[in-house]
């Protein structure tokens, strides 16, 4: 299936709460070119994780609308898949099942099925743990099994949430890697979640910048170092000082009203 742009015009997302409402995302506009990697960066409370989920249609907008190709997203849709944090894998099933779960669901036949299961097996090194449960994988594994399931159902767009938030340093850099080789190879369009500056410099054509609540695009910024990226480069480290900057003035302006709250109190 060919990669998807996404459109999201006008958006807002309001939250009520304790009689008042929390606007999480003011205004967002953002047109993201199919086959476009894409990363959400800003400190906790910016709304990324928000307005992923609008994007995934898990929360719809309060106001504006969000497409997909000519499609407007109303809800969950095939051409659309998410990669979360937590995995989201089902325990009682084995590595094999996980991966064929959404294919069988769509009614995929036994050998269409059996012939993907054991491409993505072999791409993402999992053949000699395909009877295996999640219990009996590291977090690394486990987020590679996530990443095979989406990658089975061949969505052109990929939602993800933080994936390798909870991994160690190696493990999450040769993730990170894995996932540059399979968006090379597949051109799906990915809008990808992070609070590390870093991350968002090594993986992404294009970092959105967002503010503190309520969430609104603080900076629009092209990548244009040449992959592979090496994060100790002059120019890998002035665009993560200069990213770095925006952040802060972000966590700083969250601080204040922490305080300006708890003087209220």
């Amino acid at each position: 299936m060919s990669a998807a742009p996404i459109h999201i015009e006008g958006v807002d997302k309001v939250f009520g709460s304790a009689g008042r409402d929390i606007v999480a995302l003011r205004d967002i506009n953002l047109a993201i070119p199919a086959g476009q990697f894409t990363c959400l960066l800003g400190p906790s409370g910016c709304g990324k994780s928000t307005l992923l989920n609008a994007v995934a249609g898990f929360a719809p907008p309060t106001r504006g609308t969000i497409r997909t190709g000519a499609r407007a997203v109303t809800g969950p849709g095939p051409e659309r898949a998410m990669v979360f944090q937590e995995y989201a894998l089902f325990p009682w099933m084995t590595v094999e099942q996980n991966i064929a779960f959404g294919l069988e669901i769509k009614g995929v036949g036994k050998a269409a099925i059996a012939a993907t299961v054991g491409a993505l097996l072999e791409t993402l090194a999992l053949t000699d743990f395909r009877q295996r449960y999640p219990k009996d994988l590291s977090g690394g594994m486990r987020q590679r099994v996530a990443i095979a399931r989406v990658l089975a159902l061949d969505s052109p767009i990929m939602l993800m949430d933080e994936p390798f938030g909870a991994l160690d340093a190696l493990t999450r850099r040769n993730l990170q890697d894995e996932l540059l080789r399979l968006w090379a190879a597949t051109g799906k369009t990915i809008l990808f979640v992070t609070h590390s500056i870093e991350e968002a410099i090594y993986l992404a054509d294009r970092i959105v910048v967002m503010t503190y609540r309520p969430g609104t695009v603080k900076r629009d910024v092209a990548v244009e170092l040449a992959r592979p990226r090496d994060p100790s480069a002059p120019a890998f480290n002035a665009l993560k000082r200069e990213l770095g900057q925006l952040v802060m003035e972000e966590q700083q302006r969250h601080h204040n009203d922490e305080l300006r709250m708890a003087a209220g109190d």
